[in-house]
């Protein structure tokens, strides 16, 4: 059987695109990222036409959502995570590297939290959805809504930057002890800002610098590119090294270490911290 929903648009000030003002109109798909992969599937048809991401809404149209059933994995994935923090809203958990956050593969975080988190108690119970990323090498906080409501404001924070990200690096090569980058990605603005904590020496990398960044924007591989881009990159960064200082079979050295929010629903001061990696404590043993 499919899900089905209607949404009957109301009279608009003005006329906007599909992708804009769709967001959070159906239950089943609460996030912008989830209209646009619903969008593209041809599961949004506007007066009975299949929409896309560019189609005007003005007023007075009939948008129907309609997902065929899908065949829920036989099995579930056994992959025991560390909770970090978890009410009826929401959970933080912390993601080892070598596992992606979500995707087609069996083998990710969002198969996993159905069993490592409580059901809510809450009528907009839904299955756990995380609600940014990490990159596949990333270790680190990944933040997680456990009710259609909660997923939704969730995403709303992340895009209007109410919440406050912190990671840990271990750089290459000398760098001032703080600084701002804003080199933009994609052709799009960035920034990121960063502070070194505590430098090194290095018999093969010169220095080894571990550092603290704040990134202000949420671009793709942000932060690795703006270190790249310093002349610093990241330890382990296969994608963004510089000649001959790649170091291979340590995986990559950086860290989602905190996040720093109000709490949607409780309006509480949420301040969520997940402690380094092993593998940064051998070169820092301080920290």
């Amino acid at each position: 059987m499919n899900t089905t929903e209607t949404h009957i648009v109301p009279n608009i000030a003005a006329p906007q695109r599909l992708q804009e003002y769709g967001v959070g109109i159906f239950e089943a798909i609460p996030t912008k990222s989830a209209l646009k992969k619903a969008i593209k599937k041809k599961y949004v048809s506007v007066d009975g036409v299949s929409a896309s991401t560019a189609t005007l809404i003005s007023g007075g149209e009939h948008i129907t959502l309609r997902i065929p059933t899908e065949t829920k994995p036989k099995k579930q994935l056994y992959f025991p995570l560390k909770v970090l923090f978890e009410d009826e809203h929401l959970a933080a958990v912390h993601k080892p590297a070598g596992i992606e956050v979500s995707g087609n593969k069996f083998k990710t975080l969002a198969n996993a939290l159905p069993q490592n988190l409580r059901p809510s108690q809450l009528s907009d119970t839904t299955t756990p959805q995380p609600v940014h990323r990490l990159d596949y090498a990333t270790t680190g906080i990944v933040l997680v809504g456990k009710t259609n409501s909660s997923i939704r404001a969730l995403n709303k924070m992340f895009e209007d930057k109410f919440i406050s990200k912190t990671y840990y690096a271990v750089t290459i090569g000398n760098m001032k002890q703080s600084g701002t980058i804003t080199a933009e990605i994609d052709g799009k603005p960035s920034h990121s800002e960063y502070k070194v904590l505590e430098s090194v020496p290095s018999e093969r990398f010169g220095t080894l610098n571990l550092v603290e960044l704040h990134p202000k924007t949420g671009r793709r591989h942000q932060l690795r590119k703006h270190l790249h881009g310093l002349g610093n990159p990241i330890l382990g960064d296969k994608d963004y090294a510089l000649e001959g200082l790649l170091l291979k079979g340590k995986g990559l050295y950086l860290h989602a270490y905190a996040l720093e929010f109000e709490h949607p629903f409780t309006n509480e001061h949420i301040h969520i911290t997940d402690e380094l990696p092993r593998k940064f404590k051998k070169i820092f043993p301080t920290w």
